[in-house]
């Protein structure tokens, strides 16, 4: 994969709207040569550049290595959707944890929000930052788990949202799909490139030393560890590992216990033409992000200059789905009639981690070396909590990573050849059953 796409798969144009609407500059050169630091980051995406900041403000010296240009895999290509809480609900940690720790979890979910808030205002970082979030069903059924959803969350966790159903969801969208609907004014959404290279452009500041086009291709525990690159090599006395689902793609002997308990899923948005501030108004009066509860989600929003991004119609197959362009318009315009003569300018896609239970993978190989993925979904704002957490980590206060160390994972079944059909073969099912219910 590069670019958070299949490499061998040119059917989908590569160039996503985020892409089109930044200039990166010159970037960073490669590793060439042998250094020496406190930490070793692998990895530039949010979660990479986050630990890098937030251990840089500690007063470690930090060296951060991206296989490719930072922020180019799901980070600089996903929905821009900043949520509060996590793709597995609450469930897992409850499950796990008891009561005190999901409720602790809960919190800092919440608190993921005020991390990412406060790096775009500290370092002054545009990226088109909204606050509003609306939860959408589209279905009879769909419409009471959400409202159920909702109230068990405000009972259990003091979080509350305004909801709506039947006529009154027009409040909130114009659309004829949807049933019910919760507005929460806590989560919203931005432009994740801007932020991702606001987060470079703030490490660099702080002293990071970044380096891109330098995968990681082994990595010899001890102390220190050392990191080797084609053309260079880092020690360093500890390590985070940031790559998510690409680590194993560029360095599949790096950190191959871990690799198994995610699987890439791509997901793929389009970008309209610019419409106009007034019929964007009227379709979601809010400028809220927008997400239904379906298993296999839609999720969308506006632009700051007034697109549609429209994103869902996932992949767990590592290939592009064809036709990805008529297919997703058709989504779009089920949700939004008024939209079918709208053009389609921007198709892309990418590849997200995801755990078996969709809650996030943070923890421990040996007494250095940090991970720090299945993010399923919710990274944007999920990752500067993450790089919060493991700098307090590294700097010898665990107890809060360690809140999502005690979580259990399983690998996925099957295997490295069985495992993406078997999970297809899944999401098979799943979708039927979104259509049914």
């Amino acid at each position: 994969m590069r670019n958070g796409l299949l490499a061998s798969d040119t059917r989908l144009n590569q160039t996503s709207y985020y892409e089109a609407s930044v200039t990166r500059g010159a970037g960073w050169p490669a590793l060439n040569g042998a250094y020496k630091a406190d930490v070793a980051v692998v990895g530039g995406g949010f979660a990479g550049l986050c630990a890098a900041i937030e251990l840089r403000q500690r007063g470690y010296s930090v060296v951060l290595l991206e296989a490719d240009r930072l922020c180019s895999g799901a980070s600089g290509r996903n929905g821009g959707q900043t949520i509060v809480g996590y793709a597995s609900g609450q469930g897992p940690f409850e499950a796990q944890l008891g009561e005190a720790d999901a409720r602790r979890a809960w919190d800092m979910s919440l608190e993921a929000i005020h991390v990412l808030d406060g790096h775009i205002q500290r370092f002054g970082i545009a990226c088109d930052r909204v606050n509003g979030y609306l939860y959408v069903a589209d279905s009879p059924a769909k419409a009471k788990a959400l409202l159920e959803d909702m109230a068990d969350t405000e009972r259990r966790y003091g979080f509350k949202a305004q909801v709506a159903s039947g006529a009154d969801v027009a409040r909130f969208i114009d659309s004829p799909l949807y049933q019910a609907a919760a507005y929460d004014t806590t989560s919203g959404h931005l432009h994740p490139l801007k932020y991702g290279l606001g987060l470079a452009q703030a490490a660099q500041g702080l002293g990071v030393q970044l380096f891109e086009c330098s995968p990681v291709t082994a990595l010899q525990p001890g102390a220190p560890a050392v990191l080797r690159t084609a053309q260079g090599e880092v020690q360093a006395t500890q390590v985070v590992l940031a790559g998510n689902c690409m680590l194993p793609e560029f360095g599949p002997q790096v950190a191959p216990a871990i690799a198994p308990r995610i699987m890439p899923v791509g997901t793929y948005i389009i970008g309209t033409e610019p419409l106009s501030p007034e019929l964007c108004a009227r379709l979601i009066p809010s400028n809220a992000a927008v997400c239904d509860n379906n298993f296999v989600l839609d999720y969308f929003r506006f632009s700051a200059d007034h697109r549609l991004l429209f994103g869902g119609r996932v992949s767990y197959t590592t290939r592009t789905p064809g036709n990805l362009k008529e297919i997703m318009r058709r989504r779009m315009v089920q949700v939004f009639p008024v939209l079918q003569n709208v053009k389609v300018e921007f198709v892309w896609g990418g590849f997200v981690d995801i755990s078996m239970n969709r809650a996030p993978d943070f923890g421990r190989l040996g007494s250095n070396v940090y991970y720090l993925q299945g993010f399923s979904g919710h990274g944007v704002a999920l990752t500067a909590l993450a790089g919060k957490l493991v700098a307090e980590a590294v700097a010898g206060d665990s107890e809060r990573f360690d809140v999502f160390a005690r979580l259990k994972h399983h690998n996925f079944p099957g295997g490295p050849l069985l495992r993406t059909p078997t999970l297809a073969l899944g999401m098979l099912w799943h979708r039927l059953m979104d259509v049914v219910r």
